[in-house]
């Protein structure tokens, strides 16, 4: 593909479904397999996941058979990735063989297959500020609702406030109620081959500073080793972790090119790098703008590999660590 002219973020996200897929920990996911409940159609499990995207993640757990029964609730603070997420997924029942209700606007599905197995899902779809739906769900808490059964976060904790919204988070739960965070980034940004060592490495650590550095209404989102740090955030609100395992996205070009849309999601890297570096003043504009032209010209000829650092986790609150 040639480089592109215009960039989308929608688009990013559907060409990461196979980076995702190959950088999902196999081990991790295997504890979750196995401690999740049974559910059955009359007593489905009650689903919530925050910063759903467009809905490729919820695709992901039912594709590969984790859920059967469940009522699922997916929110994002962005109305375009919920109204994109309402199409995506009811193309993807109907694709999966799958009889579907939605509303007009597409904000509740549900999802029902009875061959070659059982599905049976209800969705509701919400554009929301993850604060805003803490401080609703505490207040539904209080007047005796039941908590969720089950909590999930893909490629998200790492672009929130983790210190102070991870506890009120995970207190949505029921007792024992189950975890699970994937692609959580932790602290490295590799690309090969080399252009400068030392540029390479200044590009590296003012991107991560960005991250640190990342305001939301006037508050810190964000962490460059959001990854590493869940251990000791996870533990000390009273979670402890079943599995932990790395989930790096590993991107490089085989005999046939890069495979899927991966050449667009790399040159979408790069060009996020770049928006979120222009104008620092630690950088020659000239040699960086030169870096940026390169690594573009590396995907091209389907020479660049890249690698990003992350980790998933499996839990239950209020689980006895043994």
């Amino acid at each position: 593909m040639s480089i592109p002219e215009q960039y989308s973020f929608s688009r990013y996200l559907e060409a990461k479904k196979s980076v995702d897929d190959r950088a999902i920990n196999l081990r991790v996911w295997n504890t979750l397999q196995r401690a999740l409940p049974m559910a059955a159609a009359q007593s489905p499990l009650r689903v919530l996941e925050v910063g759903c995207g467009t809905g490729a993640s919820l695709q992901r757990l039912f594709d590969w058979g984790l859920l059967q029964f469940a009522d699922y609730t997916a929110l994002d603070i962005s109305r375009q990735n919920i109204a994109e997420a309402g199409d995506q997924i009811s193309a993807w029942a109907l694709q999966s063989g799958c009889r579907l209700r939605t509303t007009p606007d597409k904000s509740e599905l549900w999802i029902v297959r009875d061959e070659p197995s059982e599905l049976r899902l209800h969705l509701r779809l919400e554009a929301i500020d993850l604060s805003d739906f803490i401080a609703r769900e505490q207040n539904a808490h209080r007047q005796g609702a039941a908590g969720w059964d089950f909590l999930f976060a893909h490629a998200f904790l790492d672009l929130i406030d983790l210190p102070n919204l991870l506890p009120s988070l995970l207190q949505l739960l029921r007792p024992n109620g189950l975890f699970y965070f994937t692609i959580n980034f932790d602290g490295a940004t590799l690309f090969e081959p080399t252009i400068d060592p030392e540029l390479d490495e200044l590009v590296q650590r003012l991107y991560h500073r960005t991250m640190d550095e990342r305001l939301v209404n006037g508050h810190p989102s964000g962490d460059s080793r959001a990854g590493r740090k869940l251990f000791a955030l996870l533990k000390g609100a009273g979670a402890p972790i079943l599995a932990a395992g790395a989930s790096d996205w590993v991107v490089f070009a085989g005999p046939n090119g890069y495979p899927g849309d991966e050449a667009y999601f790399l040159h979408f890297i790069i060009h996020t790098i770049h928006q979120a570096l222009a104008g620092r003043p630690e950088l020659d504009i000239r040699k960086f703008e030169d870096w940026v032209a390169q690594r573009h010209e590396q995907i091209e000829r389907q020479e660049l590999v890249y690698i990003a650092h992350q980790l998933d986790f499996v839990g239950k609150v209020g689980a006895i660590e043994t």
